[in-house]
């Protein structure tokens, strides 16, 4: 077992070492495989902008797959003084602008969405273990939001690389993926 602190910046270098190609072709790849999760019946979908400084999943590509299937997607503005996210339907009017840490942002506040109405949520990391615990970036907006949708919106991971064969250590408020999504494949989850 590895403490986070250690994973974080480890996944972080092991991410900026991808050249700028390798980020387009991965995220390609890993939005093709979106179209293989089970889950198209449902209408409201939660995705991240990524923040390309960081050579996140460009979930354009994503986007694009569940827009293609007609569905409903919210998006996150962080409140940093609460550390919480408030969601906001993507519509064409929608203003987009990259706040002071890189994060693409809707301006705005029509059309908010409450977390217990998302049906499926897709979460950004740096690592993840077998058993769909996750690190992030360590400051919990994820952990928090995850813990105000209902117990039964499908958490859904979006990685880079395969999960790692052995546990990362977790605490009460973090809450697993069902599901990760990589450039090889999908990976369902079950709870230890």
């Amino acid at each position: 077992m590895k403490d986070k602190k250690s994973l974080r910046k480890e996944h972080e270098i092991k991410r900026a070492l991808l050249s700028d190609d390798e980020v387009h072709t991965l995220s390609i790849q890993i939005a093709n495989n979106v179209l293989k999760l089970d889950f198209w019946n449902k209408r409201l979908f939660h995705l991240f902008l990524p923040i390309h400084s960081k050579k996140e999943v460009r979930t354009e590509y994503i986007l694009q797959v569940i827009q293609g299937r007609d569905k409903n997607v919210a998006i996150s503005r962080s409140d940093f003084e609460n550390r919480e996210l408030r969601h906001f339907l993507l519509t064409d009017q929608t203003v987009i602008k990259v706040n002071q840490y890189g994060i693409p942002e809707p301006q705005g506040d029509e059309f908010e969405i409450k977390a217990e109405d998302l049906d499926v949520v897709f979460i950004p990391l740096l690592a993840v273990d077998k058993y769909g615990n996750r690190v992030g970036y360590g400051k919990g907006f994820y952990d928090r939001f995850l813990a105000q949708c209902r117990p039964d919106a499908i958490k859904v991971g979006i990685s880079f690389f395969e999960p790692l064969q052995f546990m990362i250590q977790s605490n009460e408020n973090d809450i697993a993926l069902d599901q990760l999504v990589t450039p090889s494949g999908v990976i369902h989850f079950t709870k230890h």
